[in-house]
């Protein structure tokens, strides 16, 4: 397995996971933060700290995502120069179309 395979799939779990934290939050407060601890002001440390525990989660999240993707970058460009053909591109001569369209294909000239 490659280490660009490796960041392939490490970016699609804290993808998931990013995904699900913030569907977990509500900006209106009726996600899973308003559900523990009831209402009223007394809270023992319910509400407050699983909604701080969702943000800081959230942030952190997106900031492995970026370093992710950028670290997968650098490994993409490192692994082209030897076992990638189709990143290179295609190193062969073109090849010229000899076949030639009768003319009562080709279409009016305006």
């Amino acid at each position: 397995m490659s280490v660009f395979s490796i960041f392939l799939v490490l970016i699609l779990i804290v993808s998931f996971l990013l995904v699900v934290v913030i569907m977990v939050q509500n900006p209106k407060g009726g996600g899973l933060s308003s559900s523990f601890g009831g209402g009223g002001g007394q809270q023992i440390g319910g509400v407050k700290q699983t909604s701080d525990f969702l943000d800081k989660s959230t942030w952190f999240l997106a900031t492995l995502l970026l370093a992710l993707v950028l670290f997968s970058n650098v490994s993409i460009m490192q692994s082209t120069s030897t076992d990638s053909k189709i990143l290179r591109g295609n190193e062969s001569a073109p090849v010229e179309n000899t076949q030639q369209m009768p003319e009562s294909e080709l279409p009016p000239m305006e």
